[in-house]
């Protein structure tokens, strides 16, 4: 049994604040001296970003469908080892989940799964007595989630602030903040939600200390740490990622335990990248909410290295907040080098792209590749002309290509290299802007042409959960093997021959030779087969 002070931010529906008052609320926590692990419900990258920088600690994803359900204590523990409390945004609204499957994978889910109390961050704008109604409701439908507290946000005057807190009396739940309309407290978006981090780094280091400012001055933090440590201990033992490679050990070709896939889903068309329905299809509805709520984007903020970051790629893993994870926490061998001067010997270099193009992933995955035994290293395809030394493998994450198509195609030098670096027999995993990359051309950029394919930005939106089987081998996979992961992305690229994923209406991927390239995005702690396979290829 372990205790970890722990709440759920959470929300009548996307939009409501969720990703302003969390980060505030961790930045506000850390100010008075104390720990803060950073967690995200679903599989998102970007809010994660933002939590890291606000807490210096890597943000983490809780997805039961990513990874499973039994899954979600200990890798939460994982994430809150050594932390005095833990914040755990939501994601959509509180009971939103996979259509046809109840509330699967929403923020109510998780929060019973850690048996956390829940704090609704409701947008008081236009309300007055029915914000009790609506909380009322919330409250009622699912009485084995502990609604512990309301924070109205957006509230318009004093007496608008009154009226809220008199109406909600009747509840019996404390309104534990106010927060009043404040423009200023937003964070820019675009196509696919809000900005990264990465991108605006001293902007958003900047908005961070206003943001804690902003909630000490208008929600009861007192209060809020006494409910989170009122959580009851959680009967688990923490994820660890040796063990999780250890597990691949009798698989075929990497040593691990093939993948069960659970469950399907659709998309829920609000584009907030979570599954819904009995078809995981592709969709043209939803947008991207104002505040980019739930939506992927901004996930493992961590930085591995000797050296710490650096001024030309920040040593971020994603382009992420500069957190650092030593080598010694996995396996207690030291730093790991991402310097371009990583140690040679018998754990193969495995580069993995960031800076401002490449940021979303999972900081999981580095984890395990570390555990699996090899160096990571990072590099930014924006800036950096060559691969790390001695890199055997090379992993292009998911992020935001298409807005820097012009500085991609720019660095000649790395397309050329990365060009080399396959045909010499390198091993590369690519997902959705690393498809991006590896293709003749992106909106008439040219890219590294290492697949026979054209993409280019589309109206339409792709978002949902897949459960997808794999119909080929790969660099990754086995033909036959199922896996879960997630499309999330507004660019269209040549369909190829021969996918390597199928799944219900759909499918994607090439494969060719050692390259794996779909837009696919996988979460490795659901299947550490994955960073076993992959530094046995670059073995």
């Amino acid at each position: 049994m372990v205790m970890v002070p722990r709440l759920v931010i959470a929300a009548p529906a996307s939009g409501a604040g969720k990703t302003t008052i969390a980060t505030g609320l961790m930045a506000a926590l850390v100010r008075r001296g104390l720990a803060v692990s950073p967690h995200k419900v679903g599989p998102d990258y970007i809010d994660p970003g933002y939590h890291a920088l606000a807490t210096g600690r890597p943000g983490r994803n809780l997805d039961p469908w990513l990874t499973s359900e039994d899954l979600i204590a200990p890798l939460f523990l994982h994430g809150a080892a050594n932390a005095d409390i833990a914040i755990i945004e939501g994601v959509m609204g509180l009971y939103d989940g996979m259509r046809g499957t109840a509330d699967f994978a929403s923020t109510a889910h998780v929060a019973r799964l850690l048996e956390a109390p829940v704090i609704l961050v409701v947008d008081a704008t236009g309300q007055g007595q029915s914000v009790a109604a609506l909380v009322h409701g919330f409250a009622s439908y699912d009485t084995r989630v502990r609604l512990a507290g309301i924070i109205l946000n957006r509230v318009g005057s004093p007496r608008h602030k009154e009226v809220c807190r008199e109406s909600l009396e009747s509840t019996g739940i404390p309104v534990l903040g106010a927060i009043p309309r404040t423009p200023d407290a937003t964070t820019p978006s675009r196509h696919l939600g809000l900005i990264p981090a990465a991108e605006r780094h001293t902007e958003a280091t900047t908005t961070i200390p206003a943001l804690a400012t902003l909630i000490e001055s208008t929600c009861d933090l007192p209060a809020l740490v006494a409910l989170a440590h009122r959580a009851a201990p959680i009967p688990a033992t923490a994820w660890n990622p040796q063990d999780a490679v250890a597990t691949t050990a009798n698989v075929k070709g990497a040593g691990g335990k093939a993948p069960a896939s659970v469950g399907q889903g659709d998309t829920t068309g609000d584009g907030e990248g979570l599954a819904s329905g009995p078809a995981p299809v592709s969709v043209g509805q939803g947008e991207a909410t104002a505040d980019g709520e739930g939506l992927p984007g901004g996930g493992a903020a961590v930085s591995v290295g000797r050296g710490g970051a650096t001024e030309r790629n920040q040593g971020w893993v994603g382009g992420r907040t500069p957190v650092s994870v030593r080598q010694s926490e996995v396996t207690g061998e030291g730093w790991v080098g991402v310097d371009g001067r990583a140690r040679r010997g018998i754990r193969p270099v495995v580069a993995i792209a960031g800076g401002a193009a490449f940021t979303f992933g999972y900081v999981e995955q580095v984890e395990l590749l570390i555990a699996a035994g090899a160096e990571v290293a990072t590099f930014d395809p924006v800036r950096d002309e060559d691969l790390p030394e001695g890199t055997r493998g090379v992993i292009l994450p998911g992020g935001f290509p298409e807005v820097y198509a012009s500085e991609l195609s720019a660095n000649e030098r790395l397309r050329v290299r990365m060009a080399e670096f396959v045909t010499s027999g390198g091993a590369v995993v690519a997902e959705c802007a690393g498809l991006l990359y590896l293709s003749r051309e992106l909106d008439d950029h040219p890219m590294c042409g290492i697949l026979d394919a054209k993409a280019e930005m589309s109206g339409r939106l792709t978002l949902g959960y897949r459960d997808a089987v794999a119909v080929q081998d790969s660099v990754l996979t086995r033909a036959g093997e199922r896996y879960r992961g997630h499309e999330f992305h507004r660019t269209v690229c040549t369909p190829p021959d021969s996918p390597v994923w199928r799944w219900i209406d759909g499918g994607d991927g090439y494969a060719s030779g050692r390259v794996l390239a779909s837009y696919l995005h996988l979460h490795w702690a659901g299947s550490p087969v994955l960073a076993a396979r992959f530094v046995g290829e670059c073995r």
